[in-house]
């Protein structure tokens, strides 16, 4: 049962949304709703308004979290700093980057916070979308891109948006559940728009994995996919272990800083992490609830 507090909650997710949108009708498609409802929702009309199934999709889709969680500053850490730098060069320039990294150092965090401050650009989860037809369907319903009919007409509705958008950007997250088909088809997307789109692909030490052992196999598109995203990888933490430590624990230790309540030791919480930015919220989520 959504309960009014979720509703709320949902509406300023979906009021501070609508920035990066140029129309309601846009929003209103990004959201899966039709525009009747969208105006009602800005209305402040919720009751019978959506099922408690929309709610749950839009809440989603806007990363709102349905039960109650400690407030949660974000950091400027290195990672930040550098994946915030790569995706305004991506967004502004039309260009693509891969990056291959370790999990839990922030890179979901930092990609969501630019989507969100960004306009034109969507953030895509692919261990969600993994197959050629959800994930081309994902990208375009982000856009506002109607998503019924024929699956050649979303795509070629979807990649004539992006050549007509000013500065589109697309994030792909967990970029290594892709299945076959879907990788090539971001091949095909990334030649339908060439000059005119950003695309930036994340995962962890798996994704290189991946893609170096299916060049190597030769397998078909491979070759072609790296190379158009620059050909090589990017990486935010040092490759040698003790300077890759040391980073990871000052990562930690500045989350910890703003975001542990005033008084509080953060040593404790920065050792007990390991340098793991979930483990640092699970530490500082423990003393606030425990207070």
């Amino acid at each position: 049962m959504i309960t009014n507090d979720n509703k709320k909650r949902i509406l300023e997710a979906i009021f501070s949304n609508r920035k990066n949108y140029p129309s309601d009708a846009k929003h209103a498609a990004a959201l899966g709703i039709s525009a009747s409802v969208y105006n009602g929702l800005k209305k402040g009309q919720v009751e019978k308004t959506l099922s408690d199934a929309n709610w749950v999709n839009i809440a989603r889709r806007l990363d709102v979290n349905l039960r109650e969680r400690i407030e949660w500053k974000g950091a400027k850490t290195a990672t930040f700093k550098y994946i915030t730098m790569q995706l305004e060069a991506c967004q502004e320039r039309s260009l693509s980057v891969i990056l291959c990294d370790l999990p839990n150092i922030g890179k979901t965090y930092t990609a969501r916070w630019y989507v969100n401050e960004h306009r034109n650009a969507v953030y895509i989860d692919c261990s969600q979308v993994k197959t050629k037809r959800a994930l081309v369907k994902k990208i375009a319903q982000e856009f506002g891109v109607g998503i019924s009919g024929k699956y050649q007409d979303i795509y070629e509705d979807l990649v004539y948006y992006l050549r007509s958008m000013e500065s589109p950007l697309v994030v792909l997250d967990e970029a290594g559940d892709l299945q076959y088909e879907a990788f090539l088809e971001l091949k095909a997307l990334w030649n339908a728009t060439e000059m005119c789109c950003g695309w930036y692909m994340m995962g962890a030490d798996g994704l290189r994995a991946k893609i170096d052992r299916m060049i190597d196999g030769r397998k078909v598109g491979y070759a072609e996919i790296f190379s158009r995203y620059g050909g090589k990888y990017s990486r935010v933490t040092p490759e040698h272990e003790d300077d890759r430590k040391a980073f990871l624990l000052e990562q930690a230790r500045a989350v910890a800083a703003v975001n542990a309540p005033d008084g509080v030791d953060i040593g404790p919480i920065v050792r007990k992490s390991g340098g793991g930015l979930r483990r640092v919220y699970t530490e500082i989520e423990k003393i606030k609830k425990g207070a």
